[in-house]
């Protein structure tokens, strides 16, 4: 059993150091996505208000991740590569409920779309959903992945209030997106995902920092 167990490590290390702490990035990544907008909820549910965040933004991450995990789903790749899309999802259905509630936004429209983005998401599940859409829409993620950011950026600039913003999940956004910009680059070499990462790293670093600042400035008041 030692010896089988030795000869699986050594088959494994003989991927090279690169591929190894791709891997280990992999998982940290993935362990950081089990909690990363877990803070934000929780922000938002003590203070039960949504003040400063972006509903807009909110929804073009959905569409984001949900278009990003459903490209490397039906691709084939390796599931260790994108496995904090699923963990990322589920926090951000809870993340838009409670963004909407505060805001008073659950009315049948709503209920409406969240109907039919099921349906789709579950056709996408079944490989029922025509790849050539995902292709085409995968180009299109990066804009709306930074969209989504620079929304939530300009929410805060303008309020000038970051009471209800987690500074731990946009800390933790930019870490794990800067951790996939080595991964995806030893891995695939998909430069359409490494694109986004870099992008997406830039730009939840900014709202951490200003976050940061006009949480300061409301603990000053």
């Amino acid at each position: 059993m030692s010896g089988a167990l030795g000869d699986v490590v050594s088959e494994y290390l003989e991927r090279g150091p690169v591929l190894v702490v791709a891997d280990l990035l992999s998982l940290i990544t993935v362990s950081s996505c089990l909690v990363i907008k877990v803070p934000q909820i929780n922000t938002i549910r003590a203070n039960k208000s949504s003040k400063g965040i972006s509903v807009l933004g909110l929804c073009l991450e959905l569409f984001s991740y949900t278009v990003m995990l459903s490209y490397n789903y039906t691709s084939g790749y390796d599931f260790l590569s994108y496995m904090e899309y699923p963990v990322l999802l589920l926090q951000e259905y809870a993340l838009i409920y409670y963004a909407f509630k505060y805001q008073d936004l659950l009315g049948k429209r709503t209920q409406v779309v969240a109907i039919l983005y099921s349906i789709v998401a579950t056709l996408i599940y079944l490989k029922l959903f025509p790849i050539i859409i995902l292709t085409f829409l995968v180009p299109f993620c990066t804009p709306i992945g930074a969209t989504s950011k620079v929304l939530q950026l300009l929410a805060i600039l303008r309020s000038k209030d970051a009471s209800s913003v987690s500074r731990t999940t946009w800390a933790l956004s930019a870490f794990t997106n800067m951790t996939r910009i080595y991964t995806v680059f030893f891995q695939s070499h998909d430069w359409m995902l490494l694109s986004n990462f870099l992008i997406s790293t830039f730009l939840s670093a900014s709202v951490f920092t200003a976050a940061c600042v006009y949480k300061k400035k409301a603990k000053a008041e």
